[in-house]
């Protein structure tokens, strides 16, 4: 039995994605939803980054709005696109068909065997499955999200983007009781990416290496352009936390999303304290910084070769 991964198609979510890949799993499918831009041009990235890398796995549209409320997007840090480079850019490609990801995701949960998803955006696919097939959404054996943010946000101070692009859907994937696997800012912010490594990439001699280097460039550009030595790999992280997670260690806890107020809407509040709550979800604590490092930058290298 494959895995599924859903996501917003930036370039950590291609980065994620290629951690995948590189692991041996196989992706029985790959669903979109509005996040870092909005969904037309999700599809548009997704399409493009299919064409460059080859990918076979078929890939469905999904949600173009949160559960509740307005569109949230990441461009005002990544840019019109979503995927911030400093020279090439994903190629323009034939759209992808018309796939509706509600439907292929309870087919593929309608299959015997494990069901483990990674999520890289806000979390309305899967709550829509959580609401509309109950029965489906149970079988669900790992939900592995990068979102969240245990002591503070980085899209408001409270609250991290996916989780204040959609705290409804956090919120109805929590009270279905889905086995979550939260891999949160912090977490996150122990891998980082420097602008050094993005020349074993270049170097690498195949055909994609000069666009993932640039992409990979414009991305920790995020970081140093702020005044920051480097930027914080969250999706891949996410992503190692996926295929090897004897590397990271997860604790369990209460974890709750504020659904009201503009300074606290979209904040995880996450308890650790069997005496003060009873648990409904994991959290990544820590994670082998190094190794992870190790794991994403040869997912990277490994592809730009070819």
């Amino acid at each position: 039995m494959g895995v599924w991964i859903d996501t917003d198609m930036g370039f950590d979510d291609i980065a994620a994605i290629l951690v995948v890949v590189q692991s041996e799993l196989e992706i029985d499918g790959l669903s979109l939803l509005f996040g870092n831009t909005p969904l037309p041009q999700v599809r548009i990235n997704a399409a493009g980054a299919a064409s460059a890398f080859g990918w076979k796995f078929p890939i469905h549209t999904g949600r173009a709005m949160p559960v509740l409320g307005q569109l949230e997007t990441a461009q005002a840090i990544l840019g019109e696109t979503g995927i911030p480079t400093i020279g090439r850019t994903l190629p323009q490609a034939a759209a992808l068909a018309d796939s509706d990801a509600f439907a292929a995701l309870c087919r593929w949960l309608e299959r015997q065997g494990q069901h483990r998803i990674l999520a890289l955006g806000p979390l309305t696919n899967i709550a829509a499955v959580a609401l509309a097939r109950p029965d489906l959404a149970a079988r669900i054996t790992e939900l592995v999200w990068m979102g969240g943010g245990v002591t503070s946000g980085n899209h408001t101070a409270s609250a991290e983007f996916n989780a204040l692009a959609d705290p409804e859907a956090l919120s109805i994937v929590i009270a279905h009781g889905l086995p979550l696997r939260m891999v949160d800012l912090d977490l996150c912010r122990k891998v980082l990416a420097r602008p050094e490594d993005a020349e074993p990439i270049r170097h690498a001699g195949g055909a994609n290496a000069e666009l993932i280097a640039d992409m990979f460039s414009g991305y920790i550009r995020i970081g140093t352009s702020r005044g920051r030595p480097a930027m914080a790999i969250y999706d891949p992280s996410a992503a190692v936390a996926f295929v090897a997670p004897d590397i990271v260690s997860f604790r369990p806890a209460r974890i709750d999303v504020e659904l009201q107020g503009a300074l606290t809407r979209g904040r995880t509040v996450v308890e650790t304290r069997a005496t003060h709550a009873t648990f409904n979800a994991q959290f990544a604590a820590d994670i082998d910084a190094d190794m992870a490092r190790v794991i994403i930058l040869a997912a990277l290298v490994n592809e730009a070769r070819k």
